[in-house]
């Protein structure tokens, strides 16, 4: 018990860069105090003192704002940030090393018996007011955004946003392979409309994302028409396509150098 003790400490550390001492933690942590009154619930509930346990966890809720039934299961390392109303359903299954922050709903959606809540398996990270609901599975490292309703399984290391919850990143091999084709399409025409981080995308980024792989598209097209074409004696294609560049986007008003439009500048005075 002891050991677990070190570990849910030290995970607080890892993911809380307010954390400053031990002494803190241990005082002004809610959620870690919601997780060890939990274990003892835990065994209390397994033990057939059922009643004990709900009425501890009960305490526990008063006293943290936190609410995690005594039949739910919790990995090690599990950490609750700020916790304020946050509950865990019943069949609940949490890996290890998962983060869940204020706001957090792990619930069911039929009022029939057995499974009926979701299972979080290690890595996972479920945003500020987001509910997961029903028996489904998030796989590792999967991600759930802020106020995002999930209801159906969600793949490994995914990222899902939104009502209902909707995957916009898939899995890290599929994802590098992406941003890799990416990247060589970017250096081609020398203009990268993917300068955002992967776990924050942006829908204009991607959109101009889209755009540009369409142009490399026709222009591989365009340029097998014109090998066939000057194969039969044609004399087409001879100029090379001009490089696009930065400059080339000045009549949209963008600075490149200061990432500003003009229409804000001249709000501005």
């Amino acid at each position: 018990m002891f050991k677990y003790l070190q570990e849910d400490i030290k995970s607080v550390f890892h993911r809380d860069p307010a954390a400053r001492t031990t002494l803190e933690v241990l005082t002004n942590y809610p959620g870690l105090h919601a997780i060890w009154v939990h274990r003892i619930s835990h065994r209390l509930w397994h033990w057939g003192l059922k009643w004990l346990a709900r009425s501890l966890s009960t305490v526990a809720r008063f006293l943290t704002g936190i609410e995690i039934h005594p039949g739910a299961k919790l990995g090690r390392r599990v950490f609750i940030d700020h916790g304020m109303g946050v509950v865990i359903g019943e069949t609940a299954i949490i890996g290890n090393d998962v983060t869940l922050y204020h706001g957090v709903t792990l619930g069911g959606t039929s009022w029939k018996a057995g499974k009926r809540h979701p299972t979080l398996d290690d890595g996972v990270v479920v945003g500020a007011g987001a509910k997961v609901l029903g028996p489904i599975t998030m796989g590792k490292g999967a991600k759930v955004g802020s106020n995002s309703v999930v209801v159906k399984d969600v793949p490994e290391n995914a990222t899902v946003v939104g009502i209902p919850g909707r995957i916009i990143l898939s899995t890290a091999e599929s994802l590098d392979t992406q941003n890799g084709k990416r990247a060589k399409i970017a250096k081609k025409y020398g203009f990268d409309a993917y300068a955002v981080a992967v776990d924050n995308p942006d829908p204009v980024a991607n959109a101009m994302g889209m755009l540009l792989e369409h142009v490399h598209l026709m222009d591989n097209k365009i340029q097998e028409m014109c090998n066939v074409i000057q194969s039969m004696g044609g004399d087409v294609c001879t100029d090379s396509l001009p490089k696009m560049d930065m400059e080339e986007f000045a009549a949209t008003g963008l600075d490149p150098q200061k990432n500003v439009s003009s229409d804000d500048d001249d709000s501005s005075n």
